[in-house]
């Protein structure tokens, strides 16, 4: 076997190798003689037809067959000659068959990249620490308690925390605009879950009657045409609902599947700290990897880029698809591509650091992960935890977040950091 490597440009090679024809025409010789058993030729009996009229009739395609038998027989050696390593599976883009002394094919693939990480220490990046307090706790029991609140009817007028409901018609200068309107919408003043003026319009304002509010739509509402301007609101207030009292005690956790008050204050601190705990490590994890990508340009594989933005559009197919809101073939793939390059791109460089540091998933820290990761699944969690030990394919993918994560750990260690004091809120809703 004689191979030789040719760069082209970028990450894209061109490798060729000369094979002894011997190999060749012995198996497509073996070929023809295995079709002579079974091909029907008229004028001869089936067996019977001479090997020059087979040759004649099936050379080609049995020089093809041999060709390709060949190819995927002795890639894996050439290759290894050749000591490279393709990025995706090489495409074959020439086979000749006719020379007399050897059979010459060529194949192109991508190589991945020679990676130098620069220097840690040069890095530097923010990271968040935030933490519950007693306001943050006090503030989810009032939601419960908000979100379980019963209320009646009542005759007078409004004031804040009462329930309304309202049929609403808004206008834009005189006219109705999409979505500016509704019938039998709910609302509890003093939430602030409506545009600045609307709820503020509805105070003091007595069942029946219907009034004018104006509101503006905030600079940076969702919707471009209606981003910063004011409307008007004809409202009626069909009727008014007073709350009754919610008090916190074994009956109130109980409507929360929990046997007491105590037990439900107790299990929902947890449950917070547990989720501000994984939001912190996420967005730490986020933010170096932002600062590794930052420091460190290199080229990437097109093939790998393609596959990923390929996984991409598939995965956000089949969420669509479950939202009811078929997508298949109408997601461009170029739409992805951006962040198919990042992934693929921070892949290597946290392969690369885990290599050069060492740096490996222990059995127990796999296993904490998993256990960590099965806590969303309440019930089934032992199911889930079940389903990812009886295949290793799946215990891989929790084997890669857990030297994400120790790679983030190690960039943290050796950046210089800068730590940002942050409240919950600022954690768990970032865009409020």
């Amino acid at each position: 076997m004689k191979t030789s490597l040719t760069k082209l440009e970028g990450l894209k090679r061109s490798l060729t190798v000369e094979l002894p024809v011997e190999a060749f025409n012995q198996k497509t010789d073996k070929i023809i003689q295995k079709l002579s058993q079974t091909v029907k030729i008229d004028g001869f009996r089936k067996g019977k037809v001479p090997a020059t009229v087979l040759r004649q009739r099936f050379s080609a395609s049995a020089k093809s067959d041999a060709a390709t038998e060949i190819v995927s027989e002795t890639l894996e050696d050439a290759l290894k000659d050749a000591d490279v390593i393709p990025a995706a599976q090489p495409s074959l883009t020439n086979v000749d068959t006719e020379n007399t002394d050897n059979l010459i094919y060529t194949i192109e693939f991508e190589v991945y990249p020679e990676i130098k990480v620069g220097s840690l220490s040069s890095i530097s990046m923010e990271q968040l620490n935030a933490k519950v307090t007693k306001e943050d706790e006090e503030r989810a029991l009032q939601d419960l308690q908000d979100r379980s609140a019963e209320y009646s009817s009542v005759k007078r007028k409004s004031k804040d925390g009462d329930r309304l409901i309202i049929d609403f018609e808004g206008l834009l200068d005189g006219e109705s605009f999409e979505g500016g309107a509704a019938e039998g919408f709910e609302i509890v003043l003093g939430k602030g879950a409506m545009i600045e003026g609307f709820e503020q319009g509805l105070l003091d304002v007595a069942p029946g009657k219907t009034v004018e509010v104006n509101a503006t739509f905030p600079e940076d509402y969702h919707v471009e045409n209606l981003a910063g301007r004011e409307a008007v609101f004809k409202v009626k207030v069909n009727e008014i609902g007073s709350p009754k009292e919610v008090k916190r005690d074994d009956e109130f956790a109980k409507k929360f599947g929990e046997k007491d008050f105590e037990t439900m204050k107790t299990r929902m601190s947890n449950q917070m700290q547990m989720e501000l705990s994984s939001r912190l490590v996420q967005q730490n994890k986020d933010t170096a990897f932002n600062a590794l990508l930052a420091a460190n340009d290199f080229e990437v594989p097109e093939g790998s880029v393609s596959s990923e933005a390929l996984k991409l559009q598939q995965d956000m197919e089949s969420r669509m698809e479950q939202q009811g809101m078929p997508s298949k073939g109408k997601l461009p793939a170029e739409m992805f591509q951006e962040e198919a390059s990042r992934r693929v791109k921070l892949g290597l460089l946290i392969n690369k650091i885990a290599t050069d540091r060492e740096i490996k998933a222990e059995k127990e820290q796999v296993d904490a992960k998993l256990n960590e990761i099965s806590l969303q699944y309440g019930e089934s969690a032992q199911q889930m935890i079940d389903w990812y030990n009886t295949d290793p394919s799946r215990m891989a993918s929790i084997e890669s977040i857990v030297v994400e994560d120790l790679v983030a750990k190690h960039l943290a260690e050796k950046a210089k950091v800068k730590t940002s004091e942050k409240t919950f809120l600022e954690i768990m809703n970032p865009q409020s």
